[in-house]
């Protein structure tokens, strides 16, 4: 099975990107093929329906529809902002609709988090998950938020919690064995 994990955070340093990087191992040691990438690695104007008429679709969108097309899954871990998520995944999936066929059609996502906040970044979640599931990718019923995250890790990367580690191993470990039956479905 091959699960693309993928962060929405733009930061280097970014908790998010820490906590996708952490999801890519447990993934691995469930068994997945794991392609990894960043927001940043998919490079794409705003979207603009003028752009597209013009130019077509841009090759950062065409990369990531790529990646989403031969992947089994995804698990996308994304910052919120003022309790939606960032505009750069925002805009992802508004030029991912413009392509056909719509590479999130008939595919499935588990949605993460990772927040200073008290709440995960669970508001931000539940704007992606309507998006996702208009057009037609199964979102697992579950998301995975990390609360008051900077001090959640230790020093190797992995959640210091031992009840939220198992919580997550547990979650990635169900979406990862539903993921291929649930591909292009």
């Amino acid at each position: 099975m091959k699960i693309f994990v993928y962060s929405a955070s733009l930061r280097k340093e970014s908790i998010n990107l820490k906590l996708s990087k952490l999801i890519a191992k447990v993934a691995e040691a469930n068994g997945a093929e794991v392609d990894f990438a960043r927001m940043s690695d998919f490079d794409m104007p705003a979207f603009n329906m003028d752009d597209q008429q013009s130019s077509g679709i841009p090759a950062g969108a065409q990369a990531l529809a790529d990646r989403i097309t031969n992947s089994d899954g995804m698990i996308l871990t994304s910052p919120e902002y003022n309790w939606l998520p960032p505009a750069t995944i925002k805009n992802a999936v508004d030029w991912l609709s413009r392509i056909q066929p719509v590479p999130l059609d008939k595919k499935s996502v588990l949605l993460s988090s990772a927040s200073p906040s008290l709440v995960g970044g669970v508001r931000g979640l539940m704007s992606l998950r309507i998006s996702f599931e208009a057009l037609g990718t199964w979102v697992y019923p579950k998301m995975f938020t990390l609360a008051q995250a900077p001090g959640a890790f230790d020093d190797d990367g992995n959640i210091a919690n031992e009840d939220l580690a198992k919580m997550l191993n547990a979650m990635v470990a169900d979406y990862c064995s539903a993921a291929v039956a649930l591909n292009n479905r």
